[in-house]
């Protein structure tokens, strides 16, 4: 079964993109008078985020880089989802800025991006961005994100807790000491040189993704934002960290689990050794 992207809008186009089945409004992709292509796409994955996700699109929306959204719903029990078709008809009155694509459950944090992704590339962004909904990513810093790709030469920047030292907030010393040392032992096993292995909070050059997409992408939590990264690094693409600082989450729960640790510890080891056996190349560029 497919899932669904609705927009409250007259006169829908449909398409269908790997799998999903896709509806569309039927907007001009312009944005401004001088018919400038809006060119980058921020991917929120929710999961009961009700509490968190009017107050992460309205910030967004505020910036001065204007950016499109994309909200990738996991049938939250909560009705998330209503929240953002009801943000929709607001947001996009005069061209399609918020898009939800709805799941049919809980699939995991690595297929929602990859839904994502596999979205904006379909529909011709150029930079790619994740972001947790919960503000423990500053959306403001979406901007030193994007402009390290789109005027700086990195093909994927990084949004670092550890670049700089620890830069958390409200997180229990335990959850600090787990985090930094799992991005040291991710730094040990795979000679990756990224302070922040397990970052969720990034953003990509479309060609990075091109690549990449074309193999299959195994592992789903913490596992995935290594794998990614990973890749990234093996194909010789150019990786800048951009220091941030990350706040735990003040509203909803978190989705963290022991499962997560674990396939990201094992999943190294896995990753490292079929490195061994594979081909990395660039595409042209």
């Amino acid at each position: 079964m497919g899932a669904n992207i609705k927009v409250n809008v007259h006169t829908p186009s449909v398409r269908y993109l790997s799998g999903y089945l896709i509806t569309l409004p039927f907007f001009p992709i312009f944005r401004n008078s001088k018919n400038a292509v809006n060119n980058a796409l921020v991917i929120i994955p929710t999961y009961n985020e009700k509490e968190n996700i009017e107050m992460i699109v309205q910030a967004v929306f505020s910036l001065p880089k204007d950016f499109d959204l994309l909200i990738v719903d996991d049938n939250s029990p909560d009705g998330t989802a209503r929240i953002v078709k009801d943000l929709q008809t607001k947001h996009n009155s005069t061209a399609a800025k918020l898009h939800l694509l709805q799941r049919e459950g809980k699939q995991g944090l690595g297929t929602a991006y990859i839904a994502g992704f596999r979205f904006g590339l379909e529909h011709g962004y150029d930079y790619l961005l994740e972001m947790d909904a919960d503000f423990s990513h500053d959306p403001k810093d979406l901007t030193l994100l994007y402009l390290a790709c789109a005027e700086g030469a990195a093909d994927l920047s990084i949004g670092s807790r550890y670049l700089t030292g620890v830069n958390v907030v409200n997180w229990p010393m335990s959850r600090v000491l787990l985090s930094y040392f799992a991005s040291y032992y991710v730094r040990l096993i795979t000679g990756m040189p990224i302070h922040d292995t397990t970052a969720g909070f990034v953003c990509y050059r479309r060609r990075v993704l091109d690549v990449l997409l074309k193999n299959k992408i195994r592992f789903a939590g913490y596992g995935f934002q290594i794998e990614m990264k990973f890749n990234t690094w093996k194909h010789g693409f150019k990786i800048k960290e951009v220091p941030i600082i990350f706040t735990e989450r003040v509203r909803g729960q978190s989705k963290l689990s022991v499962g997560i640790f674990k396939e990201a510890f094992f999943g190294v080891i896995q990753l490292k050794m079929q490195s061994w056996f594979r081909k990395y190349s660039i595409e042209s560029r």
